[in-house]
């Protein structure tokens, strides 16, 4: 990974949309913003010969490909070819999609398993060590949807397999940052149900409902007021919870 901002800027991007073309404009727009130099394409080159350099030390010896086969040049435009960096995301999203094609299948345990190992990638927030322009901001914002996404599975997965005692510590402190998200607070009041803790569980409604009227003016969904009907009425609590 290259230690000056801009080149580590442009790799993410690039990573990002690996096998994807990126218009020079694209990365002109993220390194720069509005403010585009008149200098910008001669330094984007300098940015990519950069990158190529690393790249040809981190090719395995005797390997066919160059760095111009890795990172390369599209009419106007570069493609990232192959894992360069040690780069976690597609790691992440392959994992995730399994692990959610094994909840669909009904296999719980596979499912828990390969959403954990998939989460268990992220070691703080998305490109933390990477400047953002406007471009990677809004990638950002898909990578943090796709970790919560990610999360709420793996906890269904381990709410199907009963164990709601184990998650309850982890549940509290996704409500507590994601106070809006219905499905979370939805699996924190199935697990408090669950473990016996029903004014716990009616608690946790109660203050979903309150954030969400005071911050966007809206009632719970009809699947969270259903949920909580049936702790007021101690029924049975449905083994899986709706995507």
């Amino acid at each position: 990974m290259p230690s000056a901002g801009k080149p580590r800027q442009l790799l993410a991007l690039l990573a990002l949309r690996t096998g994807r073309i990126v218009p020079v404009p694209t990365l002109m727009e993220e390194i720069w913003g509005e403010h585009i130099p008149r200098s910008a394409q001669t330094t984007l080159q300098t940015y990519v010969l950069q990158l190529r350099r690393l790249v040809t030390k981190a090719i395995p010896h005797r390997a066919e490909l160059s760095a111009k086969d890795v990172l390369a040049t599209r009419f106007g435009s570069y493609q990232l070819n192959g894992p360069v960096v040690d780069f976690d995301f597609g790691t992440f999203q392959e994992r995730s999609a399994a692990g959610s094609r094994a909840l669909a299948a009904g296999d719980d345990a596979k499912a828990s398993m390969l959403l954990g190992e998939a989460l268990d990638l992220w070691q703080g927030p998305a490109l933390a060590d990477v400047p953002a322009g406007s471009i990677l901001e809004t990638e950002i914002i898909g990578m943090n949807e796709a970790r919560t996404r990610a999360h709420e599975l793996r906890i269904e997965a381990d709410l199907r397999l009963g164990r709601h005692g184990e998650i309850l510590g982890e549940l509290l402190m996704l409500t507590a940052q994601y106070p809006l998200n219905e499905i979370i607070c939805g699996h924190l009041i199935t697990a408090l149900h669950r473990a016996g803790h029903t004014w716990r569980a009616l608690e946790a409604f109660q203050r979903l409902r309150t954030t969400l009227v005071s911050e966007l003016g809206v009632e719970p969904s009809p699947r969270v007021q259903r949920l909580h009907q049936q702790v007021l009425g101690s029924g049975p609590t449905p083994r899986r919870q709706a995507a």
